[in-house]
């Protein structure tokens, strides 16, 4: 569980200075993220160094939504001066991501259609 958490932190840690470096464009917990899937992709880190550690963040996910609902809370007058903007925002990217992953998924199924054609 020590090591794991380590590992977790140390790549975020890396992400937070590659961020710093790249001066706040893509945010530091993100870019941790990328590099420690990247690490766990190309088998440079073991994934039962972090399993545990991964886990117990998971089931306590809940703990981590805490802040964002007392932030809305704090700042509840400007959510409600802005709600058809972050309502349109909400929607929209809805729509958006449905499309694109209606589309990935016809593409992919004819790359999977025209590869049993090709193979038989």
């Amino acid at each position: 569980m020590i090591k794991g958490s380590f590992y977790i932190l140390l790549f975020y840690f890396l992400g937070e200075l590659l961020s710093m470096l790249l001066h706040g464009f893509i945010p530091g917990s993100v870019l941790g993220m990328v590099l420690l899937f990247l690490a766990l992709f190309f088998k440079i880190l073991n994934p039962e160094n972090v399993r545990s550690a991964a886990t117990t963040i998971t089931k306590n996910m809940a703990v981590f939504f805490v802040p964002a609902g007392v932030g809305l809370m704090v700042y509840a007058e400007l959510v409600s001066k802005s709600l058809l903007a972050i309502t349109l925002a909400i929607a929209g990217s809805t729509v958006l991501t449905i499309v694109v992953v209606a589309l990935v998924q016809e593409h992919m199924e004819k790359r999977k259609v025209k590869g049993k054609t090709t193979h038989e």
